[in-house]
């Protein structure tokens, strides 16, 4: 059981993929600063004695196709002319993995934590975003999962030509700060994977709660959800 930490929250609603980056690099940044001023033993500033804060994000981003560092752009499978016909934009970005899609109807996380509060193991930092996700879905009585060698979550992931991925993940971490998080869809048109390779998997699907459930789901029930869970696996407090 972690010490309880506090985890400040914000709803930033609908946010264009680059400002919303932005927002995270000026939070990192901060909190890198404090640690570098503590590592370097600057007695004359303030900033040694200050703590890091732990961030929580959500957002929804306009159509957006992004890709990780390690990401590979013959997975973007439509030219310029095409996507500007689909109004989707294109960023490369600093995260791990490769291309996935953001837009409407999906619930984009964005934890800006300082590990050394919740464990210095990137590996367990990732198992327990994809815990959030999987507890947060049994209210929906969506029975989800891991997928051995594969990040994210997933539906059937043990059923040879069934396992679809409803949740993505991509992660930038520095001196134990993280950035970058997880895509959940929710209500999110499926049609805008069809124009890639998602997360460079090929024989893999994507589905969203609206398929699974067949209907609508109320995307403030949603947050709202995520935030409990988040508060209950990484036992923080969410303000």
């Amino acid at each position: 059981m972690y010490h309880m930490h506090t985890i400040h929250f914000q709803d930033l609603d609908k946010m264009a993929y680059d400002a919303a980056w932005d927002y995270q690099e000026t939070l990192m940044q901060a909190n890198l600063k404090i640690k570098a001023a503590r590592f370097n033993r600057q007695e004359d500033t303030v900033l040694a004695d200050e703590a890091t804060r732990n961030h929580l994000l959500f957002v929804e981003h306009p159509h957006v196709y992004t890709l990780g560092k390690s990401g590979h752009i013959e997975n973007l499978l439509v030219n310029d002319n095409r996507m500007k016909e689909l109004d989707v934009t294109f960023v490369k970005t600093n995260r791990g993995g490769d291309i996935t899609y953001h837009g409407p109807g999906q619930v984009v996380g964005y934890p800006i934590l300082d590990l050394e509060y919740f464990g210095t193991d990137l590996g367990k930092y990732m198992r327990n975003l994809e815990e959030v996700m999987i507890r947060m879905l049994v209210h929906y009585g969506i029975i989800a999962d891991r997928l051995p060698g594969c990040t994210g979550v997933w539906l059937d992931a043990d059923v040879k030509g069934r396992a679809r991925k409803i949740c993505a993940m991509g992660v930038r971490c520095s001196r134990w700060v993280t950035m970058h998080g997880f895509a959940l869809n929710v209500n999110t048109d499926l049609r805008y994977f069809d124009y890639i390779v998602p997360c460079g998997i090929t024989d893999k699907t994507v589905t969203s709660m609206h398929k699974e459930l067949g209907r609508e789901v109320d995307m403030d029930e949603v947050k709202e959800l995520l935030r409990q869970e988040f508060g209950t696996v990484f036992g923080a407090a969410i303000v």
